[in-house]
């Protein structure tokens, strides 16, 4: 604002510099979905580590191939994930929770699983124990002291314990109504609800009632309408909706030995296309069931349309690797079995990312797979060259360097489609600078459209990609060379300025990675 002045002497003006720092985003926060042990439903939750997906989800399940791949993730590299946990019913009456009633007190596990069958509780009162605290209590929430109770509640198979104090079943008893403090404070328990979705208050239980959790299930196999989910409804893969953003998807098979429907590849790849991420796909399960003719096998069903693992359509957000990985088994004692690679391959993006840059092909020989002793195919060279040139992404094994990522093409990789987004650095490097322009230039909204907003836009989306060009992220030596962002009347006409919109046009030369690596060697012969 202008300065009001009144009186002679010198005036101070604080005026804003015009530059609107664009960021750059995260670009590996990986996205689970499956089922897991114990945990919210349709409800991404951030991990930070193996060890909150254990806390949040019960960690490995024999039965849960996503707990093997969330591991393989952070044991590859990975730092953050968005895991969103899938449940059926065995049938509709049954919602697989756990009920635990201690005396007249009617709860239920937090979340549906056979996990809620080792809760157990026992119910207290506190004036028993100690009177004197129990009426100061009851003074303090405007209660009888008659009305309180304490519980106890602890999961066996973990160790947890939860204890809650001065809790009252009295309709007026405020913020002390058990299934309030219940709701707001335990993750192991709730109120049960009556038909209607009211809590069954019920009554006070009595002294060192105690009760023990009953009747919950792990539910159904999946199928690939639980998968995909609802839109609307965001449940599925559509959950991800509630996430603030995420870069990579994994969906494993509902089974280890299973293969995830084609349905599900192909909505999976569509919302990573509106989502600005990338789906890793996993090989079928038959492709490795003759490892010899594998490589010729995976080529003719990649060929033909109706087998393939997904259509063109939205290949260039989607990455195929082959084939599975062999690792051991904590829960079947150490025994190596074949698993989805998903995770993995997922950490190794996220390693990389952290390493060199999004810019940078998550592949080759830093590309090297930790926890894995093995591949269910060893490839040759020749049988890598069959599928390569097809957007199929091998894992390797190579002397001295253990077992690698040897592929860095999306689905539309084929050499003959000529694909802009052939290179899957390519692609993520084009979706992280279209994420990061997204959310750096909200404040563009609303602001006159002319020249001195231009001006502001070219300069914050040009110190962006400046950066990016200092990192080498972009082919060339100078930044003319690299990069270029328009915003002008050229890119905004009058009849956009009357529609109310302004067009930035952004360019940019993408470091292509060196996939073939030729040398010639010449003889060179000393004329004596």
């Amino acid at each position: 604002m202008p300065v009001s002045v009144t009186y002679p002497g010198v005036y101070i003006q604080e005026l804003p510099s015009g530059v609107r720092t664009v960021s750059g985003v995260a670009t590996s926060i990986a996205a689970f979905v499956g089922r897991a042990l114990r945990g919210p439903v349709n409800q991404p939750l951030t991990c930070f580590n193996y060890g909150d997906f254990t806390r949040r989800f019960g960690g490995l399940w024999a039965s849960g191939p996503m707990s093997y791949a969330v591991d393989d993730f952070y044991g590859n590299g990975g730092g953050q994930a968005e895991i969103v946990r899938l449940f059926k019913p065995n049938a509709p009456d049954d919602d697989g929770i756990a009920l635990l009633e201690i005396g007249a007190l009617a709860l239920r596990a937090a979340s549906p699983g056979s996990w809620g069958n080792a809760l157990a509780g026992t119910a207290t009162h506190p004036d028993i124990a100690d009177p004197v605290g129990a009426a100061a209590a009851a003074v303090k929430y405007g209660l009888d002291v008659a009305d309180l109770f304490d519980i106890r509640i602890e999961d066996k198979t973990t160790g947890a314990v939860e204890i809650f104090r001065n809790l009252t079943v009295k309709a007026t008893g405020g913020a002390r109504r058990f299934d309030r403090v219940l709701a707001a404070e335990s993750s192991l328990v709730q109120c049960q609800l009556n038909i209607d979705g009211t809590p069954k208050l019920g009554n006070r239980p009595s002294n060192n009632a105690t009760g023990a959790g009953a009747d919950g299930n792990d539910g159904a196999a999946l199928l690939d309408t639980d998968y995909i989910g609802d839109a609307a409804t965001k449940t599925g893969i559509y959950a991800l909706k509630k996430a603030d953003i995420f870069n990579l998807l994994c969906i494993p098979p509902d089974e280890r030995d299973g293969t995830l429907p084609r349905t599900v590849n192909e909505k999976a790849a569509q919302f990573c296309k509106d989502e600005r991420a990338v789906l890793i796909v996993d090989p079928p399960a038959d492709w490795d069931d003759k490892p010899d003719e594998a490589a010729g096998l995976v080529k003719t069903k990649q060929l033909d349309g109706a087998t393939s693992v997904l259509s063109l359509s939205f290949a260039d957000n989607a990455a195929l690797y082959f084939p599975r990985i062999l690792r051991r088994d904590p829960k079947r004692g150490g025994q190596i079995d074949s698993f989805v690679p998903c995770g993995a391959v997922a950490g190794i993006i996220a390693r990389t990312d952290t390493n060199r840059g999004v810019w940078k092909s998550p592949a080759g020989m830093s590309a090297t797979l930790a926890g894995v002793e093995g591949l269910s195919v060893k490839l040759t060279d020749e049988e890598n060259g069959l599928l390569n040139p097809i957007g199929v992404n091998c894992l390797r094994s190579f002397p001295g360097t253990g077992l690698t990522v040897w592929g860095a093409r999306t689905l539309r990789g084929s050499d003959q489609l000529s694909d802009d987004y052939k290179y899957l650095a390519v692609r993520r490097l084009a979706l992280f600078i279209e994420e990061s322009l997204y959310r750096g230039t909200q404040w563009v909204v609303f602001e006159g459209n002319d020249e001195p907003l231009w001006a502001q836009i070219r300069l914050s989306v040009g110190t962006f990609m400046q950066r990016l060009f200092k990192q080498g992220a972009f082919q060339g030596t100078s930044p003319r060379d690299a990069y270029f962002v328009k915003c002008d009347g050229s890119t905004t006409t009058q009849d956009d300025r009357n529609q109310g919109i302004v067009n930035i046009v952004v360019g940019f030369a993408p470091l292509l990675p060196a996939e073939f690596v030729v040398i010639s060697i010449q003889q060179i012969r000393n004329a004596a």
